[in-house]
This record gives structure tokens, sequence and C-alpha cells, in this order.
């Protein structure tokens, strides 16, 4: 299974990327805003989603809001 960014560029696990877009995520009072960088995402099952940590929280993000670091 291939795990590609908004650009077409291919993730793996432990890759560092950038958020494209501000983000409201369900349960975190603050957004994710453009150009946070978040680091240490792994790949999920489903190809469009990788999950990554944010401060104290496991969240589940769309790989098209995403650029490779």
């Amino acid at each position: 299974m291939e795990v590609k960014d908004s650009n077409g560029n291919l993730l793996s696990d432990g890759d560092s990327v950038h958020v494209i877009k501000d983000l409201k995520v369900k349960g975190m009072p603050t957004t994710l805003k453009r150009g946070n960088v978040i680091k240490n995402i792994r790949l999920t099952d489903n190809e469009q989603e990788v999950e990554c940590r944010i401060g104290k929280s496991q969240v589940v993000l769309k790989t098209e809001f995403l650029k490779k670091a």
C-alpha cells in the first residue's frame, strides 16, 4: 500500500509532515495551524489517513492536508 501526501510524495512511518490548512480537531480546544510540523507519523490501514501524536493526544489526520517535510 502506498500512502501519499497532498503533493504525491510517498510517506512512511517516522516521517515529519507540515499541515497545509488550518484544521479543527475534535476533542481539542485549539486548532492545528497551517505550517505546524508533526513528527513521527504512523501509517494506518487506510491509505488516506495517518496517525500522530499532538501533545498528549493520539490523532488521525487525512493525508490530503499534509505535506512531507
